[in-house]
């Protein structure tokens, strides 16, 4: 199984979004034979993962951001109201 590696941990959010998109891309071709296809899935795991934690951390920078320290729903709909 693929691992972490120094440099993977270095990758904006952004960067492993677009290795997935194009790994996805890649894939959905279907022109990888089954030894690139794992290797592909296997790389779009680790990516995912980073990807998670990215998002876990904004997570809680914004609930540490919150004036009273409780987490609220974030309503897309009263945007526009702010």
């Amino acid at each position: 199984m693929t691992k972490n590696t120094e440099s993977d941990e270095k990758l904006t959010f952004e960067a492993a979004m677009l290795e997935l998109e194009r790994l996805v891309e890649k894939m959905e071709a279907g022109d990888l034979t089954l030894e690139q296809s794992l290797q592909a899935f296997e790389r779009g795991v680790v990516l995912t993962r980073l990807c998670q934690q990215e998002l876990q951390q904004a997570e809680l920078k914004v609930q540490q951001l919150n004036s009273d320290g409780e987490l609220e729903a974030f309503d897309v709909t009263n945007i526009d109201d702010a």
